[in-house]
């Protein structure tokens, strides 16, 4: 006699093996911080197509999704709070230092100039040359040491923040995020002289306007 056998339905796929949904990718990953398209291409790839759902997924938690395709990034930035009906913040504010805020201000337009110039490609920074931008509007100092270490500090305050990042090869270098247009913007870089001015004098010991730093 020829042995029967009973046909069973296939197991389901266990949670571990299921891939999770493009939305929820996209939207964890926005979460965590900024995407970038050459870094992150198929995040970058969900976001691009899942746009109004994205927008309405971040919109009940207070955040709105800015997107520049032309730069390739996307990040996620609080709403305007409304008084009348207040939302805890998820996206956490930073206050910069001085030297953190001089530092953008001078890689801002540092980006602006190579852009005028170039039009394309990524605008790369040495140590020496940060070094020697920053060492200007720094208070007076016989220890170079100190102020080198400073500098060293501010530039790691810059990559922790996603405006730089690290380029490999022999003397250290950065590339200039272009998130930072996002957070500097024309006319931010326009009023540049008067705020190098303030940024003298707040190095100095004489916080301009009684501000202590930027947000960002």
């Amino acid at each position: 006699m020829t042995p029967t056998t009973t046909a069973h339905p296939p197991a389901p796929a266990s949670a571990a093996s299921a891939e999770p949904a493009p939305l929820s990718v996209a939207a964890v990953a926005l979460m965590k911080g900024v995407v970038y398209r050459d870094t992150h291409e198929q995040i970058w790839q969900h976001i691009l197509t899942l746009q109004p759902r994205l927008r309405d997924h971040m919109d009940v938690l207070g955040l709105t999704v800015v997107i520049d395709e032309a730069e390739g990034y996307a990040f996620l930035r609080s709403k305007p709070e409304d008084p009348d009906a207040p939302i805890p913040r998820l996206v956490p504010r930073h206050r910069l230092s001085f030297s953190v805020s001089l530092l953008l201000a001078l890689l801002r337009k540092a980006l602006a100039e190579f852009d005028a110039t170039s039009g394309e490609g990524r605008l790369v920074v040495t140590r020496e040359r940060l070094v020697d931008d920053l060492r200007v509007f720094l208070a007076d100092s016989t220890n170079e040491a100190k102020i080198v270490d400073q500098i060293d500090r501010t530039i790691a305050k810059a990559v922790e923040l996603g405006f730089l990042r690290s380029v490999s090869g022999g003397s250290p270098a950065w590339e200039v995020r272009r998130i930072l247009k996002a957070f500097v913007d024309a006319q931010w870089l326009g009023e540049f002289d008067a705020r190098l001015r303030d940024y003298a004098a707040a190095l100095a010991g004489e916080a301009p306007d009684g501000e202590p730093g930027g947000k960002a």
